[in-house]
């Protein structure tokens, strides 16, 4: 599975930005996709996840109600909408697939690109 992200950019707090996956290659391994973020000097976190029919989404405690993941099927594209972003969701932005969408820990098995969400105060 090949990943590629797009849609990272520079914003002010309260605005909005939309995060894309695009996953091509062996996509039936894609079952679950998603997002990680690094910040500067700190490790790799889980934001949220989805598994291929959308039936069943997780995030992390800190986007609920801000963040909205989706997946498009057709296009095997995942989508995270952020609102009302806050400089601390500062950080490069990972998509990712594979793992266990419901186990305490997801393990992801692909990697895409990262791509960097600046929010400004």
């Amino acid at each position: 599975v090949q990943l590629q992200a797009s849609g990272g950019g520079l914003v002010q707090a309260g605005g909005s930005l939309r995060l894309s996956c695009t996953a091509s290659g062996r996509t039936f391994g894609a079952y679950v996709m998603g997002w990680f973020r690094q910040a500067p000097g700190k490790e790799r976190e889980f934001v949220a996840a989805i598994n291929w029919s959308g039936s069943y989404r997780r995030y992390t405690n800190s986007v609920k109600g801000r963040f909205t993941i989706s997946t498009d099927n057709a296009k095997n594209t995942v989508d995270l909408q952020m609102n009302s972003l806050k400089p601390e969701d500062t950080a490069v932005y990972y998509c990712f697939s594979g793992g266990n969408i419901v186990a305490e820990t997801i393990r992801p098995q692909y990697w895409g690109q990262g791509t960097q969400v600046t929010v400004s105060s």
